[in-house]
């Protein structure tokens, strides 16, 4: 979704380039814009103005934007070349990167110009914009905050870079057939695309399986040789980054598998060609799919290979670029700062390892002292499911070095343990990398825990949670390393970009400035006593929810009220976000208004987005349910005033639709299970209002704007453990609940499946027979605290007050907060100016 020209905020214009600037590849004019144009067109694409399809015209004004991002680029990574800065690596297996035209034309200052660019030669750059493919090589929170911390790296001008890994195919595109989620492959990479360049010549080989020889060295050092096996190559793939108004453009390295060899030319003379590029596809694989479902043995393989081959591509690279202007190790965690992010990179510890001890011959003390030096690892999960354990038996077969060095660095670590706790055994079962069992397997957060010299929660109840409960252990062997960096998301983006009504009409009361320093919002709440400024919010807000309405009229015939509250939850689809208790409470809600249509004290739509894993079959039960009930709710609206309506495919761009033209944002997790959520962050600097639990990040936006300015309900994490340790029993919220009783009974007849009256009978049977996620405990509060948001909702000034005082308290929620906290407390590294 393109903003209109005039009505988004200008960057403080980026410092002379050293080009002229009527240049045709840095000029930021609009002339110089179309003339980049223009070249792209006929020397890129091949084919003259007349010609040319729209994906060639968007190539070609993608092409032309990246130019602009290249001189700049290349003077940066020079910077910290001669400035041989330290350099903080971000390494995570996902980058939720969404569109980049958009947001590079912002943050360079052109959007203006290339609008006036392509008006000029009869282009419409909105369309344009909306050929772009989302980037979705993430699942969701993760990745996307991995998109925010690079934008705020680049911004605040730290030396910088993220390394993952480019899948072909990234998160499924979700389709709705029936109702069902059904998943096609997301070929993002279909046509191309303008951002990245390829740098085969750093390509870094590197080897699965085979076997290690141990024989003692001329200096009389055990030597440990690593041989045999397959080697896979990694190519780079780089993207910019650009900073918002400023001159820095660091990069984003994605890693592509590529075969040692592409074919036996032996076996395809001889006419076997299916066998002459088995190796080419075996290897390319690891770099097919994001996260291949691990239900089976060859997708565990499959996963932990994709985690080695960017671990050890990266490292290998940090490692090349640090030799490049040293010539020992000694200053090697004074120049270089990685950052694990969750556990997906954490062999990155043992690989460093391997590659300091094995290949650079260094002592193991010294080498581990580096190790620990260099690495912090952040935690984003309190599921133990999520805490990645991997059998023995599948690392001895595909890393077999690295099980050695794990096994090493175990014993060293357990005898600490041991000489700090002698006689409790069972401390020390806990404590190791080891989980002893059937099956012996690698407790890879305890790899990353011990191997770092900072372990962080994303939320204050999180980190605190982490301490007490999922790392007690380590918590108290080793208190100083654990801290809080609590998530933060990009204004520029989700706010400047996404909402540019919105942004116009802060900076006409409090100037500019707040797109680097989102503090500056505190000036607005001045304003929530200003009448004029109230009317004027609600016109933005009403002006972003009829824009929604029209997408979704568009996309699922259905004509939204724009008079209605817009309740919206957007998120990755998981039982323990509770998508089934808001669903379960919409219907609860038709039956009383069926009733009694005075019961329904304002008009209401339901908003739903969320992709369910492929083989998580309640979830996607879920979402079928929720299909069910917009069928049924939607069909007599008119009567009731109530509509659902679930949004198929959320990603980044459609999240950019719907975060400006929400009322209520639904974070309604069990307490004690969500980290943090950037969700609830993003929809609170929107002004939309959170009806939520005291979970992840909610309690430190409660904290900011006041009980009075948030919709509390729910039992808190310490009420969830105490009602499970009494013996919870649903079965009996169940009977004493005469509107839960009833609505669950309607789920379960079959009312909203016809077509199968016992489709939905899972999800009624593990609400009443475990529901470990508390739906039924939290169904009576959760239903009157929306009683209280309808309510509140009708008191159009009240509300419009409680939404501005959340715009105005959402600074401390910027990642760039987040990133300063994480570059002066873990990473150490300066700020470093680009001229």
């Amino acid at each position: 979704m393109a903003p209109p020209a005039s009505a988004r905020p200008a960057p403080p214009p980026p410092s002379a380039s050293g080009a002229p600037e009527d240049s045709g590849r840095t000029g930021l004019d609009a002339a110089s814009v179309r003339r980049g144009f223009f070249e792209h067109v006929r020397y890129s694409r091949g084919k003259n103005p007349e010609t040319a399809t729209p994906h060639d015209r968007f190539m070609a004004l993608s092409l032309a934007v990246r130019d602009r991002l290249t001189d700049r680029w290349v003077k940066t990574a020079r910077t910290y070349y001669e400035q041989d800065v330290k350099r903080a690596y971000y390494l995570s297996a996902e980058y939720l990167l969404g569109r980049a035209l958009g947001n590079n034309l912002l943050n360079l200052n052109m959007y203006d110009a290339a609008a006036a660019a392509m008006q000029e030669v009869g282009v419409d750059l909105t369309q344009l914009l909306e050929m772009e493919p989302d980037a979705g090589l993430g699942n969701g929170g993760l990745g996307r905050l991995a998109a925010c911390f690079l934008d705020s790296l680049a911004t605040l001008g730290y030396p910088g870079m993220g390394y993952g890994i480019r899948y072909e195919f990234g998160i499924f595109s979700q389709d709705l057939v029936e109702g069902h989620q059904v998943e096609r492959a997301d070929e993002w990479l279909k046509f191309g695309n303008p951002w990245e360049i390829v740098r085969p010549e750093k390509a870094v080989p590197v080897r699965f399986f085979g076997r290690v020889e141990h024989h003692q060295g001329p200096d009389g050092r055990p030597v440990a040789r690593w041989v045999g096996g397959k080697t896979v190559v990694g190519v780079p793939y780089d993207t910019p980054i650009a900073g918002y108004g400023n001159n820095t453009v660091n990069t984003l390295r994605l890693w592509q598998a590529r075969a040692s060899a592409e074919f036996d030319l032996l076996l395809f003379n001889a006419g076997d060609y299916e066998r002459s590029v088995v190796e080419k596809n075996d290897s390319e694989v690891i770099s097919k799919v994001l996260y291949p479902n691990d239900a089976f043995q060859a997708g565990k393989e499959l996963r932990l290979k994709q985690q080695y081959f960017f671990v050890a591509c990266s490292i290998a690279d940090i490692v090349r670029r640090y030799l490049k202007n040293h010539n020992d190790f000694r200053d090697f965690s004074r120049k270089c700062a990685i950052q694990l992010n969750d556990t997906h990179p954490a062999i990155g510890v043992a690989e460093l390892m391997r590659v300091l001890v094995d290949e650079k011959r260094l002592l193991w003390d010294e080498a581990w002292s580096i190790t620990q030096e260099t690495f912090g690892y952040t935690n984003h999960t309190l599921l133990a499911e999520a805490m990645e354990r991997w059998p023995v038996s599948l690392f001895e077969r595909l890393l077999p070095r690295h099980l050695e060095i794990i096994f090493e660095i175990n014993q060293r670590f357990m005898r600490q343990v041991q000489i700090r706790y002698p006689f409790d055994v069972e401390k020390q079962q806990r404590m190791s990398l080891v989980e002893e069992g059937p099956e012996k397997k690698i407790r890879m957060a305890h790899l990353a825990v011990v191997g770092s010299h900072s372990i962080n929660g994303v939320a204050a109840l999180h980190t605190d949670l982490l301490r007490r409960d999922v790392l007690p252990d380590f918590a108290q062997m080793y208190p100083e390393r654990f801290n809080n960096k609590t998530n933060g998301v990009t204004p520029r983006r989700w706010l400047a970009w996404c909402n540019p009504r919105l942004s116009k009409l802060i900076t006409s009361r409090i100037g500019e400035g707040w797109a680097t320093d989102l503090d500056q919002l505190q000036k607005l709440e001045a304003h929530a006593e200003d009448a004029e400024f109230r009317k004027a919010f609600r016109e933005v807000k009403r002006a972003n929810k009829e824009e929604l309405a029209q997408h979704v009229r568009d996309l699922r015939w259905v004509q939204l009220n724009p008079d209605a509250i817009f309740d919206v939850q957007i998120k990755r689809l998981h039982e323990y976000k509770r998508q089934l208790l808001d669903a379960v409470h919409i219907v609860a809600l038709w039956m009383k208004a069926r009733r009694d249509p005075a019961s329904v004290i304002t008009p209401r739509a339901f908003l739903f987005g969320a992709k369910a894993a492929p083989g998580y079959h309640l979830a996607k039960l879920t979402i079928r349910l929720i299909n069910g009930i917009a069928e049924v709710v939607n069909s007599d609206a008119g009567a009731t005033g109530l509509q659902v309506v679930f949004l198929p495919n959320y990603r980044v761009s459609l999240a950019e639709r719907i975060i400006p033209a929400a009322d209520v944002s639904e974070q309604i997790s069990t307490a004690g299970w969500e980290a943090s959520g950037t969700g609830n962050m993003k929809l609170m600097l929107n002004g939309a209002l959170t009806l939520g639990t005291l979970d992840g990040a909610n309690v430190e936006i409660r904290d900011a704007v006041g009980d009075e300015n948030f919709f509390l309900f729910g039992l808190t994490a310490d009420e969830v453990i105490a009602r499970k340790k009494a013996g919870y029993r649903p079965r009996e919220v169940y009977e004493s609940n005469t509107e839960l009783r009833e609505a669950l009974d309607l789920i379960r007849s079959g009312f909203f499946s016809p077509e199968d009256r016992n489709l939905f009978q899972p999800l009624v049977d593990s609400l009443l027979n475990e529901d470990r996620y508390l739906v039924l405990a939290d169904f009576a509060a959760y239903a009157a605290k929306q009683e209280d948001v309808a309510r509140a909702y009708r008191d159009q000034e009240g509300w419009t007050k409680k939404c501005i005082i959340n715009v105005a308290r959402a600074g401390i929620f910027s990642s760039d907060r987040t990133i300063k906290q994480y570059a002066e407390e873990i990473w150490k590294v300066q700020q470093t100016n680009v001229e």
